[in-house]
């Protein structure tokens, strides 16, 4: 199994670009330009952003910590600073690969396994029994805005439409995630499905591997299904860390919170409550652009100024905003991709001298 690669492409530069244009084009609409921005962002208080951004790790910590725990139930021992760093360089690879999260939670299957190596079934159920949790919350987060929304008589009907929408489609894709979790003849018949149809393609070319590889995956989906099946015989071992990505969640309506008061606005907490809901949805589409940028962040200035909030200070804090949960995140983690790469590279060369000699 090999980590997806995250390479430099006229699409990877492109499209943030097309995205960031995008969202200062749109911001005209309300009056608002880059200079305006410049001079509200000025007035920001130094420490309270600085909260903010300190947020902004401990809510990765909270996911990570919540992803180490439900690989020590299945006996897959991780310590905490590896899954955090684990985690770091799977929220880099999301954020550059538009795949929707698959890129970062391949990675940490890849690099769990290439350290325990035949652990590769019980980390796949560790991030799918993550994202299935992470989802249940999203739904139940989505459902409480909606509520909230009954109350807003300012938002447009096309918003409250689409988030209702949001909610629907992700409840789908959790009831089929559930399924396929627990009935094991389901998967087996995926992959035999997707074997023959690789040795269609290849014109039996490469029957051998086909054979190897499906003897592996179906060694890993067995381990992959005990270990769901453990969860369901032991439902309490979830608990912990279901509390952690709820922690996870506040940390993040903590973020933009903070980013407000530093700009020296108190907003409601129903107005972070209702954007951040209807973000995690727009985020949820797969559009395919790299950094996820100009989709969320004019979604984010929408939301905010149809509250009431002034469009000045809603672009300001959009910005201010997605600093923290993207420009920094994608610093960050590449930093941390690189180190964990060159750590691999210098181990290999250290286990072949040792071998040579």
């Amino acid at each position: 199994m090999e980590t997806p690669k995250a390479q430099l492409t006229h699409k990877t530069i492109l499209l943030p670009i097309i995205g960031i244009v995008a969202f200062f084009l749109y911001i005209l609409l309300f009056n608002v330009n880059i200079l305006e921005i410049i001079a509200t962002a000025q007035t920001a208080n130094l420490w309270l952003y600085s909260a903010a951004v300190l947020v902004g790790f401990i809510e990765i910590f909270f996911y990570a910590v919540s992803w180490q725990t439900i690989l020590k139930a299945l006996k897959v021992k991780i310590s905490i600073v590896r899954s955090f760093l684990y985690t770091w360089y799977g929220i880099f690879m999301d954020l550059v690969i538009p795949a929707e999260s698959i890129a970062g939670e391949v990675c940490r299957i890849y690099l769990v396994n290439r350290e325990q190596n035949g652990t590769s079934g019980k980390t796949v159920a560790s991030v799918v029994t993550q994202r299935i949790l992470g989802m249940a919350i999203n739904v139940a987060v989505l459902l409480m805005g909606i509520i909230f929304l009954f109350d807003t008589a300012t938002i447009n009907p096309i918003i409250f439409n689409a988030i209702v929408l949001f909610t629907a489609s992700i409840t789908a894709i959790l009831c089929v995630l559930l399924v396929i979790s627990w009935k094991e003849n389901w998967s087996t018949k995926i992959i035999d499905g997707l074997i023959r149809a690789g040795e269609f393609i290849s014109r039996g070319r490469w029957k051998e591997k086909f054979v190897a590889l499906r003897e592996e995956t179906l060694k890993a989906t067995k381990m992959f299904h005990d270990s769901m099946k453990e969860f369901g015989r032991k439902p309490q071992a979830l608990i912990l860390p279901t509390a952690l990505l709820v922690l996870n969640w506040i940390s993040s309506l903590a973020i933009p919170y903070l980013v407000f008061l530093s700009l020296g606005v108190q907003v409601s907490w129903t107005i972070i409550f209702i954007t951040s809901s209807i973000v995690v949805a727009v985020k949820s589409i797969p559009v395919g652009v790299p950094f996820e940028v100009g989709l969320p962040e004019i979604t984010m200035t929408t939301l905010y100024t149809s509250m009431g909030v002034p469009a000045g200070i809603s672009a300001t804090a959009t910005v201010l905003s997605r600093i923290i949960t993207l420009w920094i995140r994608v610093g960050f983690g590449f930093a941390v991709q690189q180190w964990i790469e060159l750590k691999s590279v210098f181990k290999a060369k250290s286990a072949f001298s040792l071998q040579k000699a």
